[in-house]
């Protein structure tokens, strides 16, 4: 990643959801309805990749993996009554400039500053403005103390909290993770965290296979490979080490109601990502 730009997985990760709503049949699994101006000038040559080749399995997957992680997690926010919420690894997500939620809750949104500072950017350029309050966190996983960051950025550690960790664990090494959730688990009582994971090879399925063999290889080549990989027992250990409780994992194919998988286009579920729902 440049110093001063968004990595390559956070530009095709917004890219996805603004294509989802130009590509792939209704009904959409989530509607990003700001992601598309966010891109800026990157938007047409980046959207371009999916109206071109959007059958293929990496464009199509990211979209579904994309689109589900996030219905699922602004589902549990709405539900959870959480008035703070914290996004780690948050790149062009878009939560704080378009749900209408975005209104009722504090949003911190924690990055890399050079991420942050193109964002802060482009939302600029674009005339973006938040909903509702919002905090840019710089922070740094490998080495920085999540606690004092959040606490600096008027985070209040008495109360609890929603936390999603979507589209970041997999390429950190297991220290930071394990350090990053032992740091969690400090959060208030009933604060909850949805964190995606990604399998080990022998417990992918067959699309989740497929996608990994065209993208793992392209990501690291790109200089974003993937650290880190965990079976459900590991991450579940590993959380409930830390003080969560309640810990159950979802597919992609339970993220969202199974009536959004009964499609016309190329659209499918695949096992090779978890989100991990886990409660203090």
């Amino acid at each position: 990643m440049d110093g001063m730009e968004p990595s390559r997985t956070a530009l095709m990760a917004a890219a996805a959801r603004a294509a989802h709503l130009l590509v792939d049949r209704p009904p959409h699994l989530f509607e990003d309805t700001v992601a598309a101006a966010l891109l800026g000038d990157r938007s047409d040559e980046l959207i371009a990749y999916h109206r071109l080749h959007g059958d293929h399995i990496v464009l199509a997957g990211t979209r579904a993996q994309v689109t589900a992680r996030a219905r699922y997690t602004e589902t549990r926010l709405a539900a959870s009554g959480s008035d703070q919420y914290v996004v780690l690894g948050a790149g062009l997500d878009t939560f704080a400039y378009r749900a209408s939620l975005a209104r009722a809750v504090s949003v911190f949104e924690v990055d890399h500053p050079g991420t942050q500072q193109w964002k802060k950017r482009a939302l600029s350029d674009a005339g973006i403005e938040p909903l509702g309050r919002i905090s840019f966190v710089p922070a740094d996983f490998e080495h920085d103390d999540l606690g004092k960051r959040l606490a600096d950025h008027g985070f209040d550690s008495a109360r609890p909290a929603l936390v999603s960790w979507l589209g970041v664990a997999m390429y950190l090494t297991r220290a930071a993770i394990e350090t990053t959730v032992a740091k969690l688990g400090r959060l208030a009582p009933g604060s909850e965290l949805i964190m995606e994971y990604a399998l080990p090879p022998h417990m992918r399925d067959e699309t989740g296979s497929a996608y990994a063999e065209f993208a793992l290889p392209a990501a690291a080549d790109h200089g974003e490979p993937w650290r880190s990989c965990y079976t459900p027992d590991e991450l579940t250990d590993l959380l409930r080490a830390a003080g969560f409780t309640a810990v159950h994992h979802i597919s992609q194919r339970a993220a969202v109601p199974e009536r959004l998988w009964q499609r016309a286009d190329v659209l499918k579920p695949a096992d090779l990502c978890r989100l991990a729902v886990a409660r203090i």
